[in-house]
């Protein structure tokens, strides 16, 4: 995708997706928005594709949201069905998403953040839900998710005022999983996605919907449940699930199929 707000790099069974509007902070207009959902869009449809990256250029921001400028002048605040870049609102995504983030998020962008399953950040960004400052509100997943992750009392201290989240701060609260200095971002997400790409991409899956279909669910009766899930069922007849314990035997690294 040369020239377009979106670039995307495919490495194996890892996708990098790369924000690239480093002019306007990484805010996603309306082109780059159809970008990021087509994109989110194909990475969940190819088998081949196992683990991504959402990552964006520069050192200025990781993404600073709607594009407000396009707003003021347009009026377009659009937003695909699939949530804001594409992720906010995709449920039934259970391929893992890593955000690397390279610089402060805001808005729309720390709502892609909340949405991904594992967050390296620099230790120079922060992270903001500032829509209250402009007449606004956090309407693509920060004012449900925010509260689930750090409980409501310290969720209400950043949703009600739109105050600044040093990187450190978030690493505490539990919305980072690694801060690293900012050229290290990336090879650092890397490092994750190498981590969760030694998994069997079955088990991976079958964990993240059990994650999401146990959300609220009495502990004793979601492990009961799980054994029919979708992702799981699917594990347990996969030929992953006879290569693991036969590699382990052999004392070899395993051969993945992702079936």
């Amino acid at each position: 995708m040369t020239g377009a707000p979106v670039k995307v790099e495919r490495e194996g069974h890892l996708t990098i997706i790369t924000i690239d509007r480093p002019e306007a902070r990484n805010a996603l207009d309306a082109e780059a928005q159809r970008l990021m959902a087509a994109v989110m869009d194909d990475f969940s449809r190819d088998d081949e594709q196992w683990v991504a990256i959402v990552t964006a250029t520069g050192d200025k921001a990781f993404c600073a949201g709607h594009d407000l400028r396009q707003q003021a002048e347009t009026g377009d605040l659009f937003t695909p069905e699939s949530g804001f870049g594409g992720l906010t609102a995709r449920a039934n995504l259970d391929k893992p998403v890593i955000a690397g983030v390279n610089g402060p998020a805001f808005g729309g962008g720390f709502e892609m953040v909340l949405a991904a399953d594992i967050v390296v950040a620099a230790d120079s960004a922060f992270f903001a839900l500032p829509e209250p400052l402009v007449g606004l509100a956090a309407l693509a997943g920060g004012i449900q998710r925010l509260p689930r992750l750090i409980g409501t009392i310290r969720a209400n201290g950043i949703l009600l005022t739109g105050r600044r989240v040093p990187a450190l701060e978030a690493l505490q609260l539990g919305l980072v999983n690694e801060i690293v200095p900012p050229g290290e971002v990336l090879a650092a997400a890397r490092a994750w996605a190498d981590r969760i790409l030694a998994c069997s991409p079955m088990s991976i899956r079958a964990t993240k919907q059990a994650i999401r279909l146990s959300d609220g669910k009495d502990c004793l009766a979601a492990m009961r449940e799980e054994w029919a899930w979708p992702a799981m069922v699917a594990m347990l007849e996969s030929q992953d699930a006879q290569e693991g314990p036969l590699a382990f035997t052999q004392k070899r690294k395993p051969a993945w199929k992702g079936c």
